[in-house]
């Protein structure tokens, strides 16, 4: 069974050992891909630990956490002992279905074109369906011109598992929540064509998870 769990180390703050593990193969793809960012918006930033890990390495762009209310006072003690320049405070931030599909509040931009790059870990298989439409509706609104788009996690590919622990994983979470699932690779594609991103890479990770990389054509409106 994977490790998503969120459990809090002794210091008080939330720790989730799965960050730890894939951090290092997730900065080798944001290397390539963030080089010319400037500011980063994280969706889903969960513990925090990611953030304060990616930001340390890229001290060039801006890391702007995101998240749901109930996980900004964690994400807040991984930035405020972390102390780095390039981190602001974490902001509230989800992706839903209605009144209307996509982020509720609305993010602040930072500047006028919007952020140039997005990074997303282990979120889409945690959203029912109506939510991840709602997330790719809500980048529409938030992406400048040529952005580029990280997300990690596990997909099936042509309807199928990639291995027998994503199997015992989506059973895992369709018994917690039935809206939820390891997503169709080509479903998640089609949303993110649908809003002028193209697939640059698709590169596979440890414990059969893919970062999936799309860059937005300019002049996308």
């Amino acid at each position: 069974m994977r490790d998503h769990a969120r459990i809090m180390e002794t210091t008080g703050k939330p720790f989730s050992p799965a960050c730890d593990r894939n951090r290092g193969p997730i900065l080798e793809v944001l290397l390539r891909h963030f080089a010319n960012a400037r500011h980063v918006l994280e969706i889903g930033s969960g513990t925090g630990q990611h953030a304060v890990h990616f930001a340390a390495a890229m001290p060039w762009l801006a890391w702007q956490c995101a998240d749901r209310a109930e996980y900004l006072p964690g994400i807040g003690q991984w930035l405020d002992e972390a102390g780095l320049p390039n981190t602001p405070p974490a902001i509230e931030l989800a992706a839903v279905a209605a009144p209307l599909p996509g982020f509720s509040p609305s993010p602040p931009l930072p500047d006028a074109a919007g952020y140039d790059a997005v990074f997303s870990a282990n979120t889409l298989h945690i959203m029912g369906w109506a939510e991840v439409e709602a997330f790719f509706a809500g980048l529409a609104t938030v992406l400048a011109p040529a952005a580029t788009v990280v997300v990690y996690g596990p997909f099936n590919y042509g309807g199928g598992y990639t291995s027998a622990s994503n199997r015992e994983f989506d059973g895992w979470l369709k018994a917690r929540d039935p809206r939820s699932g390891i997503r169709d690779f080509e479903a998640v594609n089609a949303l993110a064509a649908g809003i002028g991103l193209r697939l640059v890479e698709d590169v596979a990770m440890p414990a059969n998870n893919r970062c999936l990389v799309w860059r937005r054509r300019c002049g996308t409106p």
